[in-house]
């Protein structure tokens, strides 16, 4: 009997926080994975502080199990578990997961019920020809609603309830159950040891002493200690130096054949030179055509770290570069602002990728940062037809050049309870969104399926979302493509000079009024100067809004009691020039909260 007949390769996906972690936690108990060890932490392969304190999964995380089936013979099959995120952030982890695997179990919490992720994974699972293994979680709950769910099941993601599982994570209820049907359902590995070899790369991770760690799904060939290895996207050769598979550890082997999921060490230095969906094989016996793999991520959102003690400009230069070994889809590079010095611009996936980021920087690192409000990559056509992307607003052409402006969309899919319709609609209304679909999912629920700019959605959609819902609504989405949009350039001038930083594209018919929202916060934000201090917004060279914050003054006229009226007015003058010579070469120093202010805005 063939080796692969006895492995299965399955992920587990589903919305944030349906219980993910705490289930792969009770399969890697039942199945004896730890022996003896003492489990002393839930989370088990969640390795993050971070991780376990928000109670999410921000890196997808590979295991080897062994299990012994109780019907039969009794026989021992390997199980190859993937425990992935469920943000909408980290769908591109999700997306690797899928490829290395032949199933996925699809789990839905019984109180909440199907939720956008959990349609978004069964979408990309079906086009992927995964086998879903629908299972429902939190079973024990005294407001679980089993007949609601199982309905959404067959209504919304048009899968046979009879198949489901129902299991709790939390209490072991129906674990057995699931392991046997991961046995039965999901079909064994095809490949063939004897072909050349295809080892598909889904996840890498960098180790100070030996360099890039390479996870990855070997589909034909086998792979051993001492082979010379091609990275077939760049042709790069390596040689082999450690062989393993993937438990609580690293465990080393002698080789890994066809079907099987593990690890693989090549005295890989650079991350860079690993590319996911990457297809390795053989120098020797090279494979004729690479593994269908999936495109590189591309960063959506940008925002700019400049540090506050510009001493340490180096130190957070030196903690992006750690943070991107382990982290491809993170970019950064340098930059200078006028206001602020020099900084970093940086490219994330989404807000919270950036917040996970800049909460790591202030955590691991201890470096305060002051950060800019968060941009999306534009495209840009010049009038003599060349395109460009610029995702700084300060390095915006001039609008005279600009022959048409294009802003990234996405398709967003947002579940809600009926009840809460309008608002939603409302809100997104106010962001340009386009509805596509209004469907009901059930007497209850409904799902709205809306075409929005990106930009509109990066800053407090989100916060908005879950204020106008009571929490109840969630929400996916997915890019599709740039869309040609009038936009403008808003600068903020302060003492009449431009500040970068604080520069914003926004949809034109919106510049008037953010413009009067971010100069009116600014002025109770701004401390006040021993000179009057104008605040302005402007669009090229058209001021649309003002505020002024007034002088300190102090009462030089004090002194003078009675007397001829023109020593006063001596006295004054005197202080009139000397504000005016200060506001000559006076310096403004911009407060975080400045920054702050253009989020909440």
């Amino acid at each position: 009997m063939k080796l692969t007949s006895k492995i299965r390769n399955f992920a587990i996906v589903a919305h944030i926080d349906h219980g993910k972690s705490t289930l792969a936690d009770r399969l890697i108990e039942d199945t004896n994975t730890l022996g003896k060890q003492k489990v002393e932490k839930d989370q088990i392969l969640d390795n993050m502080d971070l991780e376990r304190e928000r109670g999410i999964t921000i890196k997808a995380h590979p295991i080897r199990l062994s299990y012994q089936v109780e019907a039969g013979q009794g026989e021992t099959y390997i199980l190859n578990l993937i425990d992935t995120p469920g943000h909408v952030d980290f769908t591109y982890e999700v997306s690797r997961s899928l490829v290395a695997t032949e199933g996925i179990i699809l789990l839905i919490d019984a109180s909440q019920g199907v939720e956008a992720q959990t349609l978004a994974h069964a979408n990309l699972a079906k086009s992927l020809f995964k086998k879903i293994i629908p299972c429902i979680n939190k079973i024990d709950l005294p407001n679980a609603n089993l007949d609601s769910t199982l309905h959404q099941i067959e209504k919304a993601l048009n899968l046979d309830p009879d198949e489901t599982i129902l299991v709790s994570a939390k209490e072991g209820i129906g674990i057995k159950d699931l392991l046997e049907a991961i046995i039965k359902k999901i079909p064994p590995p095809q490949g063939n040891k004897n072909e050349p070899l295809q080892a598909l790369v889904f996840d890498s991770w960098f180790d100070p002493y030996k360099g890039v760690i390479i996870y990855l799904r070997v589909v034909n060939g086998l792979i051993k200690t001492g082979d010379q290895i091609i990275l077939m996207s760049n042709h790069k050769s390596y040689i082999v130096t450690e062989v393993g598979v993937l438990t609580l550890g690293l465990h080393p082997k002698e080789k890994l054949e066809a079907g099987e999921v593990g690890y693989i060490f090549a005295g890989i230095k650079d991350i860079e030179d690993v590319n996911m969906g990457e297809t390795i094989t053989l120098k020797s016996n090279p494979a004729l055509q690479s593994l269908p793999g999936y495109k590189k991520e591309k960063p959506m959102v940008f925002c700019s770290f400049y540090p506050i003690n510009s001493s340490d400009y180096s130190k957070l230069g030196e903690a992006f570069k750690k943070l991107r070994l382990n982290d491809a889809s993170f970019t950064y590079e340098g930059e200078s602002s006028n206001a602020l010095g020099f900084g970093f611009k940086c490219g994330f996936l989404g807000v919270l990728h950036k917040e996970i980021i800049q909460e790591r920087i202030e955590r691991e690192y201890n470096i305060e940062s002051i950060l800019t409000s968060p941009n999306v990559l534009y495209q840009i056509t010049k009038k003599d037809h060349s395109v460009i992307e610029v995702s700084n607003p300060a390095l915006f052409p001039n609008p005279g050049e600009v022959l048409k402006m294009e802003e990234p969309y996405i398709l967003a899919t947002i579940i809600t309870p009926s009840d809460h319709i309008g608002p939603l609609i409302d809100l997104l209304n106010s962001r340009r969104g386009k509805q596509k679909s209004f469907v009901s999912l059930d007497d209850k629920r409904v799902i709205l399926a809306y075409e929005l700019p990106l930009a509109e959605v990066i800053i407090d959609f989100y916060d908005k979302l879950k204020s106008l819902s009571h929490g109840y609504a969630s929400f996916d989405y997915e890019h599709i493509g740039y869309r040609e949009s009038k936009l403008v350039k808003l600068e903020i001038l302060i003492l009449g000079e431009v500040i970068d930083a604080l520069s914003l594209v926004v949809f034109h018919e919106k510049a008037q009024t953010t413009g009067r929202s971010i100069v009116e916060r600014l002025r109770g934000i701004i401390p006040r100067q021993n000179f009057v201090l104008p605040i302005q917004a402007a669009i090229g060279s058209k001021i649309i809004a003002r505020e002024t914050i007034p002088a300190f003054r102090k009462d030089v006229i004090a002194k003078c009691y009675g007397g001829d009226i023109t020593r006063k007015r001596k006295l004054l003058e005197k202080q009139k020039l000397g504000k005016k010579r200060l506001k000559q070469v006076g310096k403004v120093a911009i407060p975080q909260e400045a920054f702050q202010a253009i989020l909440k805005i």
